[in-house]
């Protein structure tokens, strides 16, 4: 029996010993498969045997038991261990199509068990796609399947849930119309439903979208609002470690780089303590604020620490060093030699690389006045030479300084001169006669209040 998108999954066999075969489209590197397998009766014995085996032999043996037509309430919940295993060993092979179908197929079988273990399954088997790389489309897709089904079925916790993932997956892709559009009528319907948890999940999620389109106060009042809701209900450690995580990131965004160190700090501690991989971003974030604050020599303790040092390693840390140890020597060389070295870790970060690029500008602007100090005419090649930058580049900056008024000069374009002028000196007799128009204004203001006592 070969089964159609419409066929019904766990039909019974035309005739006795009769077997299945289950076409599979994968992606364009696997061939397409047919896989055929007898029926395996749904018992802990055949989910054991499951186990033992490779993915290749395991996967047609737990299709086997999903076919077998039982429906008592033992077998169901064989099976359902049977879906989980099933999603695990897919995973495993890399079958992100297949897992999608095997939604589809399912169906049927989520209407004989309960719907909370619906959305257990549900969850788990999107967790399972998520998990193999390349397959955001696939997911987005997937997602908007299942809420089209969970809508005619009427299974509106699921529903809720499922487009809480869709937005975030649609935030990555960078869909931000549409996630706000989404996310905007699920946060009125969960409100009035006043589910705090899933609120806590969506507000923080509409946070992180403002912030992504630089609407700083939207996503600073839904991160309140997630603040809100978070005080209301418990809230496991790994969403509070991201309401930190968030709430470090805003106030960092504000220059208050002290208050964001010590979120920072509070969102490693939590995602340290659960093993989450998001502890090396809190660590790296922690590292990020202690050289925008002019502390980069405390940098190498904290990565050398014991909580720290024999746990995390690797290029992250590597690119904060780096970066503080070009920042304590002042030296634009080996910062730029950070930045091509550690491009992943630091450009392609956007928090970091927004930082970096402000800190980069003022160690520029720092190391020029300090060369051109000693000048007052000097060639632009010479001060390039010893900054060791491209002319243009220092061309470009120091007309930059001069419009900001960093020093007093002029740019001699035709003779590739800087020209420096010494710095005017303000004439002190404006704010003295400042100072005398004030002290007459309290001494009018003096004598109408006298006055207008003898008046009286």
């Amino acid at each position: 029996m070969e089964f159609s998108s419409s066929s019904f999954f766990f039909s019974p066999p035309v005739g006795a010993g009769a077997g299945f075969a289950l076409r599979v489209t994968e992606t364009s590197h696997l061939k397409a498969v047919t896989m055929s397998s007898q029926h395996v009766r749904p018992t802990e014995d055949s989910i054991s045997a499951a186990k033992e085996k490779t993915a290749a032999e395991a996967i047609p043996l737990l299709y086997g038991i999903l076919e077998d037509p039982s429906s008592s309430s033992e077998a169901l919940k064989i099976k359902e261990l049977a879906i989980t295993d099933l999603s695990d060993r897919l995973r495993e092979v890399g079958r992100a199509e297949e897992l999608q179908s095997l939604l589809t197929k399912l169906r049927p079988f989520f209407s004989l068990i309960p719907k909370a273990k619906t959305a257990k399954l549900v969850r788990g088997i999107i967790d399972s796609v998520a998990k193999i790389p390349g397959t955001s489309d696939l997911q987005i897709s997937l997602c908007k399947e299942i809420v089209q089904w969970t809508r005619a079925e009427k299974r509106t916790f699921l529903r809720q849930r499922i487009e809480a993932r869709l937005a975030a997956l649609l935030m990555e892709s960078k869909e931000y119309s549409e996630a706000l559009n989404l996310l905007s009528g699920l946060i009125k319907e969960v409100r009035r439903l006043d589910d705090k948890l899933l609120l806590v999940e969506i507000d923080l999620l509409e946070s992180k979208l403002h912030f992504a389109l630089r609407n700083l106060p939207k996503a600073k009042a839904a991160l309140t609002a997630a603040r809100t809701a978070a005080n209301a209900v418990y809230v496991p450690p790994a969403q509070q470690g991201t309401i930190d995580l968030q709430s470090g990131i805003l106030h960092a965004e504000e220059k208050d780089y002290k208050t964001a160190y010590s979120y920072f700090f509070e969102a490693f501690e939590a995602f340290n303590t659960l093993g989450d991989p998001q502890a090396i971003y809190g660590l790296k974030y922690m590292l990020l604020c202690k050289i925008m604050v002019n502390q980069a020599e405390d940098v190498a303790g904290i990565i050398s620490s014991p909580k720290v040092g024999l746990q995390y390693k690797g290029p992250e840390l590597d690119a904060m060093k780096a970066i503080a140890d070009a920042h304590s020597k002042r030296s634009l060389k080996l910062f730029e030699t950070a930045l091509q070295n550690f491009k992943n870790e630091l450009d392609e970060d956007p928090i970091v690389h927004r930082h970096l690029s402000a800190l980069y500008d003022t160690l520029q602007e720092q190391n020029l006045c300090r060369l051109i100090e000693p000048f007052s005419r000097v060639e632009i090649a010479h001060i390039a030479e010893l900054i060791e930058l491209p002319s243009r580049q220092v061309e470009k900056k120091l007309s930059q300084m001069i419009l900001d008024k960093k020093f007093a000069g002029t740019l001699d374009q035709g003779a590739g001169c800087l020209i420096i002028f010494d710095d005017p000196k303000t004439d002190a007799i404006y704010p003295a006669t400042l100072e005398t128009i004030s002290n007459m204004e309290k001494v009018v203001d003096s004598l109408y209040a006298r006055s207008a006592k003898i008046m009286a």
